[in-house]
């Protein structure tokens, strides 16, 4: 601890700055020393976690709310208007040669694509392509009315040649219009992501063309509201202070409903009161934790209130009163996509822990396989050799075996061979005498020589 040994006032702001200065200078030095315990590398963890959490706090990077896509999007959705209206146009130029009546019966260009794709050769056209017909139009007097036209048509025999090109030319125009409807879709969702309460106010394709023009949304929240209602009419308002003319009341704003809809006198004073809350929306998307569209809503709602107050005069509500029921109900929006949020986590942690359980499972499967296989092996030799022994006892066995299977069946082909007498003296013989086996070969050798005997005698008294 350090111990004040007197206290002297300083004689100005200067000189206290410049004594806290030298203070906290000599405390940078001689960090190391004044502090024990501690070590290089423990000092250079913390200022590195430190500037980690500085930086992250500095920036709150989120990956939902990156506003690139959105400039990206709307310049392509800007460029895809662009082309589908030319190439159209060239579809119409094209097929007017041969159906020159279908351009003044159908005014829309993606309707006009499909239905030169299907039509193809107007001379085929007949009551069976109607359901067709409809289903595109969506309207049955149209349908009919272009049935009619093919028949009494003006225009100019085809090739088939020319009819696929113009087929495949449609097709990529049709194809076109759906990409740009789902780009459309896709810049409705990302502007709900990043700026929600700009684009219920102004709407999102309105709201994406000031984030585009401005850079970025932090560029259009840092901007006041005066640049935001020009945004967009710069060349005018430079060429009007240049000559010292009037300057422009509205830029991309006008483009908005409100703006049309107000009277001719009144389109300045709107121009300004919308660029205000744009300008507080933009804000409050910026730099809110939870993006909610709450805030939106009730600037618009104030937008109308303004609005109609121009037409009849009816006093619109207080600002403030609008704001502490927008902050009420922002506030139990957020807390319900906080519980929303919680929720979706601990099912993401639910899910891992029933993940890593089961590769736990798996491992101890795989880990008593293995000892199972060990043991197998170790046992395996000396099942083997009560194996080999039990072989090597069969092997014996089988050549004595084999030679009575050879005897017997030796003896029954001399029993086939002899008549039926001497079968059953032999059968008696058999009875009377049961031999043991090893005694067998020398009472089988007798019999035969006493057969042979008996054979003898009886060849003999014969002769």
């Amino acid at each position: 601890m350090v111990r004040l040994v007197a206290f002297s006032p300083f004689k100005s702001a200067q000189s206290a700055l410049e004594n806290i200065n030298a203070v906290s200078e000599g405390i940078r030095l001689h960090f190391h020393n004044l502090i024990k315990g501690l070590t290089v590398q423990s000092a250079s963890k913390a200022q590195l976690g430190l500037g980690h959490s500085y930086s992250r706090a500095k920036v709150k990077f989120n990956v939902n709310r990156v506003d690139n896509m959105i400039i990206q999007s709307i310049s392509l959705l800007d460029q895809l208007d662009k082309d589908i209206n030319t190439f159209s146009m060239r579809v119409r130029e094209w097929y007017g040669y041969h159906f020159p009546e279908l351009i003044k019966i159908v005014s829309d260009n993606y309707t006009y694509c499909r239905l030169a794709k299907l039509i193809g050769n107007r001379k085929e056209l007949s009551e069976e392509n109607l359901e067709g017909l409809e289903e595109i139009v969506m309207d049955s007097a149209k349908a009919q009315a272009i049935l009619e036209a093919s028949r009494s048509s003006m225009g100019m025999d085809i090739s088939p040649i020319d009819l696929i090109n113009i087929e495949s030319f449609s097709s990529r125009v049709i194809s076109l219009s759906e990409y740009r409807k789902g780009l459309q879709e896709y810049l409705r969702s990302k502007m709900s992501q990043v700026a929600p309460s700009l684009s219920a106010l102004i709407g999102e394709v309105v709201g994406a063309r000031l984030i585009s023009h401005a850079g970025s949304l932090t560029n259009l929240a840092k901007y006041p509201a005066s640049t935001v209602q020009i945004l967009g009419a710069e060349k005018a308002l430079f060429r009007a202070l240049k000559t010292r003319g009037n300057t422009p009341k509205y830029g991309l704003i006008f483009h908005s409903t409100f703006i049309g809809r107000a009277a001719a006198k009144n389109k300045g004073r709107i121009s300004r009161y919308l660029a205000n809350k744009c300008a507080i929306a933009s804000r409050i998307d910026c730099f809110s934790e939870v993006p909610t569209c709450v805030f939106g809503e009730k600037l618009r709602e104030q937008v109308e209130e303004r609005l109609a107050f121009y037409e009849t005069g009816d006093p619109p509500r207080k600002n403030l009163d609008v704001m502490k029921e927008a902050v009420v109900e922002a506030t139990q929006v957020a807390a319900e996509i906080k519980r929303k949020l919680e929720k979706k986590e601990k099912k993401k942690r639910k899910r891992e822990k029933k993940r890593l359980e089961a590769l736990a499972a798996a491992e101890e499967m795989e880990d008593s396989l293995l000892e199972t296989t060990v043991e197998e092996n170790e046992v395996g030799p000396k099942k083997k050799k009560k194996r080999k022994h039990q072989e090597t006892e069969e092997e014996e066995l089988a050549p004595a075996e084999n030679g009575l299977e050879e005897e017997e069946e030796e003896e029954e082909e001399e029993k086939e061979a002899l008549p039926k007498k001497k079968k059953k003296k032999k059968k008696k013989l058999a009875t009377e005498e049961t031999p043991q086996p090893p005694a067998k070969r020398t009472k089988k050798k007798k019999a035969r020589t006493e057969e042979e005997e008996e054979e003898l005698a009886e060849s003999q008294e014969e002769a």
